[in-house]
């Protein structure tokens, strides 16, 4: 039962993410309040809607460049793909490369979403993110790479399931930084999850 809810948790979360995310200035707030929302539930602390959005607004706090940033990498990384595809030579290569790119700013958001937290700075959590999505657990960021395609697979699959496909994303994001912070921290190894 418990893992029931735990799916419920993830499909509101993804809900709630998908309705913050829209005016793409709200990116990183968003994740970072659907990230705390699946750890608030694990914690057992309040889930109601008016704390994911009180969250959000607690995270929109230094976030504006950041999520304009990132939402303009993601334009220019889908732009390039689609002139690529228009058979340029060479350029399924360079697609190719577009695509992991746009991987690999995704599993740095992600990680600096899930560890965002009230009054964090944004730019440390990114420049920390960035660390350990390449040097200090890579093992990490396969994981999300990994959740990162099953989202691509099934949405492609039947659009309506972005949804609580994007609570389950979250969901991964959260599970490997708490996984990360139990391996640097040697009291948290014998702690239940």
């Amino acid at each position: 039962m418990r893992r029931f809810t735990l799916f419920a948790e993830c499909l509101t979360a993804g809900l709630l993410v998908a309705l913050a995310i829209l005016p793409v200035v709200t990116l990183l707030p968003a994740l970072a309040a659907g990230c705390a929302h699946i750890r608030a539930h694990v914690d057992g602390e309040t889930t109601a809607i008016r704390a994911f959005f009180t969250r959000v607004g607690a995270a929109f706090s230094g976030s504006l460049p950041l999520s304009l940033g990132v939402a303009a990498g993601y334009a220019i990384l889908a732009g390039d793909v689609l002139i690529l595809r228009a058979g340029v030579p060479g350029g399924a290569v360079v697609a190719a490369g577009c695509v992991l790119a746009a991987a690999a700013l995704s599993v740095v958001v992600l990680r600096a979403a899930a560890a965002w937290s009230p009054g964090a700075s944004w730019w440390q959590l990114v420049r920390h993110a960035a660390r350990r999505t390449v040097t200090g657990d890579p093992s990490g960021s396969l994981l999300l790479i990994m959740a990162l395609g099953v989202l691509v697979v099934v949405t492609w699959q039947l659009l309506p399931l972005v949804v609580p496909m994007l609570g389950c994303l979250l969901m991964a994001a959260v599970a490997v930084e708490r996984r990360h912070s139990r391996r640097a921290d040697p009291a948290l190894r014998r702690a239940p999850v």
